[in-house]
């Protein structure tokens, strides 16, 4: 026989039976009392927000009705859906949560087997495992799910109701309930003796505080008109009345009929309180006094063309809103040429006025700035008025100004001529057909007035585009509007150049700096922001130096009084304090800083200097023209070299290099053949000779080496002469700028025979040394001439401030910083652009496995180089 099994110990579960049955009192409690304590704390909500003191008597009896018919439905719904727990249920809920229900089992007792010892000592040794599985026994947490009872979340509302009354009411108001109770209300007011209270509140709009007649010993009040008087009366009915001359109503209002009155003031008038505590006011209503606004000075035009005007405003309290309404003066429009027709609209401009974002609107100055350069009515003489409204719904106007509406002004002699037709087509698009007249003449000898090859395209398409829709049904406004966006972009192109997009790489690269400095970048990635900043800084100042040349030459000075004079050294001592407070971890100085120096970016004027611009100037651009036609011989090699690994390349690529390249490879022409206006450009391969389909590629090939080879030397020979008629400049700068020439002329010698010996490779390698070379010429070289042009400024007797600030080059750039020729080279087209194009393209082609190794590892070596 085994040895008996022992009697299992007993385990007490009363703690967790305890905490269960709780949680099935909680359970119970709330799905079947929810709805009547959401009744209740309404009702709590309602009164402690003190509702029943503001809204209206039926109002207030009705909700009190409402809350009444929750409350007796959340009665009837706990009397139907609870049930009384029992620990027993507690005990079974434990039970029921753990593995094979011990609980149960070893309250049982043994039904068969009763005297076999065998059997009792299973029975034993089964109720000794289920002892050990109560051991884990835990209290079951209740489990409430009101989700399908309340589907809408009333509960919740109504919780969160008692939660805003108690921030925001007062449990005290429990108290004032009985006060619109009815009889017994107006027994306890009868004992309280008659009295009254009252208050005068202002006008929301006026921000002034309301007036507690109980305490004003004044026998006049002056208040806004439109004031709310409310007075509240207590005790027997009659023993108070109230009467007043100030809302316009007629006879006196009595406490019989309204024990609480109110009325709004409307005229001067007097308000008497009659009986116990007997009181009168003489009113003086106050009217609102209309807005003024008026213009304090001129218009002018600030930077970027926008049209600028200060004004001023006023109203005793603030003003609300205001306009600037501009119409069109129709005496004084010149009505020649375009503008002969009607317009075809003449509605009036209206401009929303800007005012203050803080602090008070009753008394400001502020400056309505609008940009109207591409309005039809840019320059034109005008009538502007100015309007203001306050919140009472008075407007003051000013008086009618007649002025030019200023815009921007276009210096280029054709840049003004695209928008003055811009302008007649949005003025009437009947001026159609003159336009295109017009633009035809223009275009019909393009080489002595286009800059660029793209610009003149630009005007070929919208000729186009304009005479065939003349041609067929006239121009709709769909069309109206694309004609004339097309035109005001070209007519930035013309006058602008590259400076726009300079300026948008500039900001570019201020808002991602500043946007670092927010996040908190690595000190890599702010360094490497800050480099960007630099260039582009760099090669805005070049274009806006270029810009202001040009305005010189013009005759249009600016107002030099309203602009910034900075040179490019103070702009380098504000970047380098930029970067100094960002190394010593002053981030938030240093996006101060950043923001100081994007506003005086804004409103920029380069300071040039007015000696060392004769033979030094023509130097420099004389080797900045050197610069670009080594530049157009390394892309020919280049183009040349494709042809030479891949002969059917040019065929199958014509197309997308001629709209790639915006019509700068051989052969290419600005019109389709079928125009008859194609012009075979001549440029960047210099042969003036159109390429035919039918010559033979070996002997064109060999031509054309012979070709490349021979413009390599007449370009060397060009740079030595330039070499030799540099001017006489000591110092190291000086003698550095002739040793990088003689690098370069070395580097050209090198790639000549190269191109001699058919190793185009080679060749380029040596061209890309030569034009290296040649910008560090013309850094050394720009550097000596501000060498120079300091030397003799100190020999005048200039103080040092103006010393340090001319130490510049001639377009008042940091000397240390020169790098004229990027300009030179990209100025035709984006150069970030074109250059992010032909990495793609040589990413594409290195990767072709039909071409040779050859081939492959030069297009490698080129993507290690850039």
């Amino acid at each position: 026989m085994p040895e008996q099994t022992k009697k299992p110990e007993r385990i007490d579960l009363k703690d967790q039976v305890l905490l269960t049955y709780l949680g099935l009192w909680a359970e119970r409690l709330c799905i079947g009392f929810w709805p009547l304590w959401s009744a209740l704390i309404a009702f709590l909500a309602f009164i402690f927000l003190g509702l029943h003191e503001v809204l209206p008597l039926e109002l207030v009896w009705g909700f009190f009705v409402l809350s009444a018919f929750g409350a007796c439905f959340g009665t009837w719904y706990a009397w139907r859906r609870f049930a009384r727990p029992s620990r027993e249920e507690a005990l079974e809920r434990i039970d029921a949560s753990l593995v094979g229900r011990p609980i149960r089992a070893v309250r049982d007792r043994q039904a068969i087997g009763a005297g076999d010892a065998a059997s009792e000592a299973l029975w034993r040794e089964y109720q000794r495992r289920m002892m050990e599985k109560i051991r884990v026994a835990r209290a079951i947490p209740p489990t409430i799910r009101l989700a399908g009872a309340d589907p809408f979340g009333l509960r919740y509302v109504a919780l969160l109701a008692l939660s805003i009354g108690l921030l925001f009411g007062s449990v005290w108001r429990l108290g004032t309930v009985g006060e619109i109770a009815g009889p017994s209300a107006g027994a306890a007011n009868a004992a309280m003796g008659p009295s009254w209270e009252g208050w005068i509140e202002p006008p929301l709009y006026t921000g002034l505080p309301s007036i507690y007649l109980n305490d004003v010993t004044a026998d006049v009040l002056e208040v806004p008109k439109g004031s709310e008087v409310t007075l509240r009366l207590y005790g027997a009915a009659g023993e108070i009345t109230v009467s007043e001359t100030v809302s316009a109503q007629l006879g006196a209002v009595t406490s019989v009929a309204a024990p609480e009155q109110s009325f709004e003031i409307l005229q001067d008038g007097r308000l008497e309180i009659s009986g116990t505590g007997d009181r009168w006011w003489d009113i003086v209503a106050r009217p609102d006094a209309a807005p003024f606004v008026e213009f304090t000075g001129p218009a002018e035009t600030a930077a970027g063309g926008v049209f600028s005007m200060p004004f001023e405003a006023m109203d005793d309290y603030g003003i609300e809103r205001g306009e600037a309404v501009i119409a069109l003066d129709m005496a004084l429009v010149d009505r020649r040429y375009g503008l002969a027709l009607e317009p075809e609209s003449n509605e009036t401009l209206r401009v929303v006025l800007p005012l203050p974002v803080t602090g008070a609107r009753d008394d400001f100055e502020e400056t309505l700035m609008e940009d109207f350069s591409q309005h039809p009515w840019a320059n034109l003489p005008v009538t502007i008025t100015l309007a203001a409204l306050d919140e009472a719904g008075q407007m003051g106007t000013s008086d009618p100004v007649d002025i030019n509406l200023a815009a921007r002004k276009f210096f280029n002699p054709l840049a003004a001529a695209v928008v003055e037709l811009r302008r007649d087509l949005l003025w009437n698009r009947e001026n159609a057909p003159r336009i295109a007249q017009l633009l035809r003449a223009i275009s019909h000898e393009p080489d002595s007035l286009f800059k660029r090859e793209t610009d003149y395209l630009r005007l070929r398409t919208i000729l186009r585009r304009m005479e065939t829709k003349v041609a067929y049904g006239g121009l709709d406004d769909e069309t109206v509007a694309e004609l004339s966006g097309a035109l005001w972009d070209l007519a930035l192109n013309l006058e602008d150049g590259n400076l726009s997009d300079a300026l948008e790489r500039m900001r570019e690269a201020q808002d991602k700096l500043a946007e670092a400095l927010r996040n908190g970048a690595s000190e890599e990635e702010i360094a490497e922001l800050m480099q960007e900043l630099r260039d582009a800084t760099n090669e805005y100042m070049q274009q806006l130096a270029q810009q202001q040349q040009q305005e010189q030459q013009d005759g249009e000075q600016g107002e030099q009084g309203e602009s910034m004079q900075l040179s490019q050294q103070d702009l380098q001592d504000m970047m380098d304090r930029i970067q100094e407070l960002m190394e010593q971890g002053r981030m938030a100085e240093a996006e101060q800083a950043l923001r100081e120096f994007q506003e005086m970016m804004e409103n920029m004027r380069v300071t040039q200097s007015q000696s060392g611009q004769g033979e030094g100037q023509e130097a420099m651009e004389g080797l900045a023209e050197t610069l670009r036609e080594q530049q157009g011989l390394s892309d020919q090699a280049f183009r040349d070299l494709q042809e030479q690994f891949n002969p059917n390349a040019r065929a199958g690529e014509s197309g997308q290099n001629e709209g790639r390249n915006g019509g700068q490879g051989r052969g290419e022409q600005h019109e389709g053949q079928g125009e008859g206006e194609g012009r075979a450009e001549q440029g960047q391969n210099g042969s003036g000779e159109e390429e035919g389909e039918g010559q033979g590629g070996a002997q064109e090939g060999q031509t054309q080496e012979q070709s490349l080879a021979e413009r390599q030397q007449a370009l060397r020979d060009e740079l030595s002469r330039q070499a030799q008629g540099l001017p006489q400049m000591g110092g190291e700068a000086g003698e550095a700028a002739r040793d990088a020439l003689e690098g370069a002329g070395r580097a050209m010698e090198q790639a000549e025979d190269a191109l001699r010996q058919n190793d185009l490779a080679e060749a380029i390698d040596r061209q890309a040394e030569a034009m290296e070379r040649l910008r560090e010429g013309m850094d050394n070289l720009g550097e000596a001439m501000a060498q120079a042009n300091e030397g003799q400024e100190g020999q005048d007797g200039q103080n040092a401030e103006t010393a340090g600030r001319q130490s510049s080059d001639p377009l008042g750039r940091n000397r240390r910083g020169f790098s004229g020729a990027e300009e030179s080279m990209v100025g035709d087209e984006d150069v970030y652009r074109r250059a992010r194009e032909l990495l793609d393209e040589i990413r594409r082609r290195s990767g072709e496995a039909g071409r040779s190794d050859t081939e492959r590892s030069y297009l490698e070596r080129l993507l290690d180089r850039f």
